[in-house]
């Protein structure tokens, strides 16, 4: 899977430069440089806010086989953390359903380990859902921080800045994301 191929054939087939996009996204050319090359793996904050400006789902930038069946399903072999993607900040996602375009959420499957994940504020569009399978964390929406364990779960409106913190030596949670009609 190579997300920065896929947004670089995006952006040229719409005729869009690099500063362009940065712009729209609120971030420099050089980071956008970064992810299309594959120096760097950008959170899904960041990858929503690129989907976004080119006008597409995320889905479209995970995968390059896509379905457009109403019903799919996935195996537990297609969701193993060999399948994941390794972040810049320091956690481990795994989309789930990802070749599906036309949906309204994305669920991902996020393992975040405690002194790895770097601190930083996040936001985008849409709304968030969060689903702690294991461990502990504190999540902060806002200025309200929630410690969250197994069985906790957290909805909000993700254009609010939000950040997480692993508390025990790994979490393991579910997030589902929506994200605005484009």
């Amino acid at each position: 899977m190579n997300i920065g191929r896929r947004i670089r054939c995006l952006r040229i087939s719409q005729k869009r430069t690099l500063q362009e996009i940065a712009d729209i996204c609120g971030f420099t050319r050089g980071l956008l440089s970064k992810i299309e090359t594959g120096k760097t793996t950008p959170p899904v904050s960041t990858l929503t806010k690129i989907a976004n400006s080119l006008g597409v789902k995320v889905a479209a930038l995970l995968e390059e086989n896509t379905q457009t069946a109403k019903t799919v399903f996935v195996p537990k072999e297609a969701s193993h953390p060999s399948k994941g993607i390794a972040t810049s900040k320091g956690y481990f996602f795994i989309p789930l359903v990802a070749d599906r375009v036309d949906k309204t959420m994305q669920p991902y499957l996020f393992i975040a380990k405690k002194g790895s994940v770097e601190p930083q504020p996040m936001s985008h569009e849409g709304e968030e859902f969060i689903y702690v399978l294991e461990g502990e964390m504190k999540y902060r929406v806002g200025s309200i921080e929630y410690t969250m364990s197994a069985g906790d779960s957290l909805y909000f409106d993700s254009s609010e800045e939000h950040e997480l913190a692993p508390l025990s030596d790994k979490v393991v949670y579910l997030a589902v994301f929506t994200q605005p009609e484009q």
